[in-house]
């Protein structure tokens, strides 16, 4: 397990802690930790463009709108004989999260979704693979006639961003590619607001499935809201699937604030917090909050400073590690934030992908969590049962920093050479 940066060499488990395991040739056997993500496939393509060529085509300035397929197309060719294309990525928020959770962790994810049956040698579908993490598991997918979806982001003058959306086969996934047995075994089961917008599609079933599947073996559902026009329109919806279904939930100030009606970040936390167990609450240029519960007797004060804000002395037990509210027997919420790291880079290159980038870091803490208690489960960090390996507050750390790294380039994934120094992050991040 690592994270942005090379770290100085040092054992992960002090070694004078009872229960630690021996140094011995096995030491990595057969415990395989990984995460599950359902997605819709896509290839991201950014365009720059003029406001005359999207009225030419029929599109409105900071709007998104779904075209046929063979429009798409057709704008693409047009454009690259032009040389007007800035930069074509892999994209979808769940892919966004399992490649750069791939990459911080340097280990296995699954990827679940609809993909072209014939790939070939620079088509999109064989642009997504080559653009995504070797760590990705892609052997699960549904194999579909048809065209990999494609989203085009128009950049025009006036730095405005307008979306043209061709779906060719991003809903098509069936129940039956649902595999119950890789979901059992996985540490957690990632989908999104948008895989259940169309309640008559293949892919709401088969994402209904997928989460019947995690609940059963007791597997975390962890939920990335994804954009907060979905929510206003089934936010009584989305509420009652929440508190149903999902244990983790992701989501940015606008998405909170469209669930619960609630301006306050802090506060959109701590009532999203009332139906899951961990919040993950991205707020731009203020930062990110994460919010969790803790049993009373395990809850850790703080050595920071206290600060207070809509909720007094919020932070008082950020050294906490995050529970699930049915497995406390005195439960109260903790919480924590942090700014921007380093006040954020001077230069934003893009904001896509960020959150994801920040979703996959607690996604990384909450596998490695996973991974010790099966590799040490005699040891004092599994008296009790925890949804973290790290407290809140370290893991506000480790989320900021990774989104960081996506905030300073044109990408929404972090590329596979990481940075060389770790800043931050080399302090202690496993020690808390």
């Amino acid at each position: 397990m690592k994270f942005p940066g090379r770290r100085k060499s040092k054992h992960y488990f002090p070694v004078d802690v009872i229960g630690r395991p021996a140094f011995s040739p096995d030491i990595e056997d057969d415990r395989k930790v990984y995460i599950v993500g359902i997605d819709q496939l896509l290839v991201d393509i950014e365009i720059e463009a003029d406001f005359e060529f999207l009225e030419q085509h029929g599109l409105n300035v900071g709007e998104s709108c779904v075209l046929a397929d063979d429009v798409v197309e057709e704008i693409y060719q047009q454009c690259a004989s032009r040389k007007l294309i800035l930069g074509e990525f892999a994209g979808g928020a769940v892919g966004n999260t399992l490649h750069n959770y791939s990459t911080l962790s340097d280990d296995r994810s699954v990827a679940l979704g609809t993909i072209c049956e014939t790939i070939m040698v620079g088509d999109y579908a064989f642009k997504y693979i080559t653009n995504t993490s070797s760590k990705v598991d892609f052997s699960y997918l549904q194999p579909q006639k048809g065209h990999m979806a494609r989203a085009i982001c128009f950049v025009t003058p006036d730095k405005e961003r307008t979306f043209a959306i061709g779906k060719g086969i991003m809903n098509e996934l069936c129940p039956e590619f649902i595999p119950e047995d890789v979901i059992a075994n996985s540490s957690a089961l990632l989908i999104t607001a948008y895989l259940l917008r169309d309640q008559n599609s293949a892919m709401f079933s088969a994402t209904m499935r997928a989460v019947e599947y995690a609940k059963k073996a007791n597997v975390s559902v962890v939920l990335a809201l994804g954009t907060s026009f979905l929510i206003e329109e089934n936010q009584e919806f989305f509420y009652n699937f929440i508190k149903d279904n999902v244990d983790v939930v992701a989501m940015n100030g606008e998405e909170a604030s469209a669930l619960v009606d609630e301006e306050d970040p802090l506060l959109c936390a701590s009532k999203v917090l009332e139906i899951c167990d961990l919040t993950l609450l991205t707020v731009g240029k203020s930062g990110l909050y994460i919010c969790s519960w803790v049993d009373q007797v395990n809850a850790r004060k703080t050595e920071d400073m206290l600060y207070s804000k809509s909720i007094p002395q919020y932070n008082k037990f950020e050294y906490s590690r995050g529970q699930k509210k049915a497995d406390c027997q005195d439960p109260i919420k903790i919480y924590s934030h942090i700014n921007p790291f380093m006040g954020g880079p001077v230069k934003i290159e893009n904001t896509n992908g960020a959150g994801d980038c920040a979703l996959a870091a607690l996604l990384h803490d909450m596998s490695a969590n996973s991974y010790h208690r099966q590799l040490v489960p005699n040891s004092p960090k599994h008296q009790g049962s925890y949804l973290t390996y790290s407290s809140i507050h370290q893991i506000c750390k480790y989320a900021n920093r990774a989104s960081y790294e996506v905030l300073k380039q044109r990408s929404p994934r972090l590329s596979h050479g990481l940075p060389d120094k770790e800043e931050s992050l080399e302090q202690s991040y496993w020690s808390l």
